[in-house]
């Protein structure tokens, strides 16, 4: 059997999973957590379930040794044939997939100013591996490739020529591998050809993202330059007034930085709430009366429906609405909520088929007659496993 092993390496974190992408099954999966903390851990879920243990120290090289002894104990260490790595910001550079060399190793680090809080953490995890697994392919997939589509008008910022040709200055989107699946899936699933389809993809978790896909090609999306700009997100401001910036700093006496800091993390459904950036905790007490809890919930709702109808402007049609993600999966309160003011739209919940379709569920939510709305259980890691796999094909 040959396999891929995709790695995700957050600023704290690094998820893995061994992939055979032919018949699109897991074999391994896991994820090494707290890995600056005190007592980070190692969580593997094989065919046996989900096992947890302490690992040895701190830092992405611990974790990457971490996960090579539970390939090497379960027999599956030489069956890995390649390994994909999600890499958050490629600017302009990187349009595709693109297998790692030294030269590109460099023009992921030249991308650092525009993602300093994830590409760093991206290129540990590629250099871990590639230290680990020297005699391997290793393929970058990278989360804004799939909106290098995006036409001028979609991307560019209302700023001086300068700043984009000189500093690389504008929209590029995020998200994209999970974008790039569930429109894939979605189009299978209606029997429509991939490239005759037209959706609204929203990706809706703690970070959320939504992108209009015309023809399985991205052509406008929610975030920017940063993950920042946008929908309503756990901790992040989304859409805000640029002039916030000067205000805070003037009446506050917040740095830059500082400012930036908030608008990441302590806003969103956190700061709206007063309470908490998990949506399923938001629920429940916005249920019990919770006044910050209601607001998040309404404000989330109202901007994601707002921009499910500004997307539908690059398209000219609509063959379907998809919700994805941790929130979009399995909160069939927010769905409700957001088709219920998308009635100039014409969309129509059916309640029962919305409730039902929860924890891994995929299909319909609308009524007979109604435009199309549906839920699509994303997999990034299997998208970086086939997107792996046509590289070195």
């Amino acid at each position: 059997m040959s396999l891929i092993l995709v790695l995700n390496c957050g600023s704290s974190s690094l998820k893995f999973a061994l992939l055979e992408p032919s018949n699109q099954s897991t074999v391994l999966s896991g994820l090494a957590e707290k890995l600056f903390e005190d007592e980070p851990r190692l969580i593997v879920t094989d065919g046996e379930g989900k096992q947890a243990g302490p690992l040895p120290g701190q830092g992405h090289a611990v974790a990457m040794r971490g996960i090579l002894e539970a390939l090497r104990s379960r027999g599956l260490l030489e069956q890995v044939s390649s390994v994909g790595h999600r890499v958050v910001h490629g600017g302009e550079r990187f349009r595709q997939a693109t297998r790692i060399t030294p030269e590109v190793v460099a023009q992921i680090e030249a991308c650092v100013p525009l993602a300093p809080l994830h590409n760093p953490a991206n290129l540990e995890g590629i250099r871990g591996a590639m230290e680990a697994f020297p005699g391997l392919p290793h393929v970058a997939v990278f989360d804004t490739a799939f909106h290098q589509t995006m036409p001028p008008h979609a991307y560019r910022y209302a700023l001086p020529e300068v700043l984009y040709r000189e500093h690389g200055v504008r929209r590029y989107g995020f998200h994209g591998t999970s974008h790039q699946y569930v429109t894939r899936r979605a189009a299978e699933l209606l029997g429509i050809p991939l490239e005759h389809s037209a959706f609204v993809s929203a990706h809706l978790g703690n970070g959320c993202s939504i992108t209009a896909v015309k023809g399985g090609r991205s052509v406008d999306t929610s975030m920017g330059l940063t993950p920042l700009e946008g929908l309503v997100m756990g901790t992040r401001s989304g859409d805000v007034d640029p002039g916030i910036h000067a205000f805070l700093a003037e009446n506050l006496g917040l740095s830059l930085r500082e400012v930036t800091e908030v608008l990441n993390k302590g806003s969103g459904l956190l700061g709206l709430s007063g309470l908490s950036n998990d949506m399923r905790e938001l629920e429940r007490a916005a249920a019990e009366g919770h006044a910050g809890a209601r607001l998040a919930l309404e404000v989330f709702c109202y901007r994601l429906a707002k921009y499910v109808a500004a997307m539908c402007v690059p398209l000219g049609r609509l063959d379907a609405l998809i919700f994805t993600g941790g929130i979009g999966e399995n909160s069939s309160l927010v769905r409700e909520k957001v088709l219920g003011q998308l009635g100039i739209l014409g969309f129509r919940l059916e309640p029962e088929q919305n409730a039902r379709t929860v924890r891994g569920q995929a299909g319909p939510i609308t009524a007979e007659g109604s435009p199309l709305a549906l839920v699509v259980p994303t997999n990034e890691e299997l998208m970086i496993a086939w997107e792996t796999r046509a590289v070195l094909a």
